[in-house]
């Protein structure tokens, strides 16, 4: 059997034509298909969201900037994900080419790395927001964050070198190919580009985020300094709660996989059981990609409000009418169809409205 490093499905589904499990070519497809679908959805609504919210001119904020990127990363991840269905039903066969197996297996693996690191910036950005609300003002901005994410797309392709370089055709039986990853020593390269991906994609992002957002809950836990308004404080532990939800699905839902990962290195002669775990594994590693939506949808009352204003009917004004203030530190308002007069449905969206 030939392992593959990385999330590659390409891959691995040699590993189901050598086993010959029947769940492979009947479930994952059908989990895969749903995955892909929820996923694109999700993500798409996410996008035109805030989307929808800069074209109506309202201030786009950091945490928007974070959010938006990584919902076109996993974008990206899910297009990939009918190839792989096409490739499991096709008995591990692959019938795109050499090109487009190089494509698809580096977009898989870039996908990877460049959430894990936007991930890494956000924890990074709640630290800033709140323990120094006020000292690092000036770095938490718009410009500073498109940069920051332009910085984790480079590191992201160099870091995705060697799968650029090996990734190809590997023959089958019949005059059929797969697409895998065909390093040079598949025995040696395997053991040290598993290892690789690993400490670079996984184990060192995740030390570095535990370490950030322990000090964050110290900050939040001793802190006798003079505390900013309330309604910011508000904010900034609504924006820090959905941060750390997103980290925790992604490492529950890439954990697994790197686990099994290391496990294969030291399994010459996979059991039925590890099949199963490892096709369990690369399913929890696609959902995490469809899981994010939900978890805006779920932890922000704010992002719920801009979704509304967004899909509403476009030949429908409103007015706002008795703002108020929550408990919260948020303005409440209630909008009801106008009448005589019409304003622009742009200007409802306040600015500083970002996804919480």
């Amino acid at each position: 059997m030939s392992r593959a490093p990385g999330h590659s499905l390409l891959a691995h589904t040699q590993h189901r034509a050598e086993d010959g499990a029947l769940h492979c070519g009947a479930i994952l497809p059908v989990i895969f298909g749903i995955i892909c679908f929820l996923g694109i959805i999700g993500n798409c609504i996410v996008m035109y969201t805030i989307m929808k919210k800069t074209k109506c001119r309202a201030k786009q904020t950091v945490p928007d900037i974070f959010i938006l990127n990584l919902s076109i990363v996993d974008l990206l991840f899910l297009l990939g994900m009918p190839f792989l269905i096409h490739q499991l039903l096709g008995n591990g066969t692959w019938h795109f080419g050499a090109a487009m197996c190089t494509v698809i297996t580096a977009l898989d693996s870039n996908s990877q790395i460049v959430s894990t690191y936007i991930l890494t910036a956000m924890t990074f950005d709640r630290y800033l927001a709140t323990v120094h609300p006020i000292r690092f003002n000036y770095v938490r901005t718009p410009c500073v964050a498109v940069l920051v994410i332009g910085l984790v797309w480079v590191l992201s392709l160099l870091t995705i070198i060697p799968v650029w370089m090996y990734s190809g055709l590997m023959p089958l039986p019949d005059g059929l190919v797969a697409c895998a990853l065909l390093l040079p020593d598949p025995v040696t390269d395997t053991y040290w580009f598993t290892l690789y991906q690993f400490f670079l994609a996984f184990a060192i992002p995740l030390a570095i985020i535990c370490l950030v957002f322990f000090k964050i809950l110290q900050h939040m836990s001793t802190s006798v300094a003079p505390l900013p308004p309330r309604s910011l404080r508000v904010r900034t532990r609504k924006v820090t709660r959905m941060a750390v939800a997103i980290c925790l699905a992604f490492f529950i839902c890439w954990a697994p996989f790197y686990i099994l990962q290391l496990v294969h290195l030291a399994v010459q002669k996979p059991s039925i059981a590890f099949s199963y775990a490892y096709n369990i594994a690369i399913s929890m590693g696609y959902a995490n990609s469809c899981i994010n939506p939900f978890l805006y949808i779920m932890l922000s009352e704010t992002f719920k409000r801009q979704f509304l204003r967004a899909v509403r009917p476009a030949h429908r004004k409103f007015r706002v009418v008795n703002p108020s203030t929550t408990d919260g530190g948020s303005v409440s308002v209630r909008m009801v169809p106008e009448g005589a007069q019409q304003e622009p449905a742009c200007r409802e969206i306040p600015s500083n409205a970002a996804p919480e």
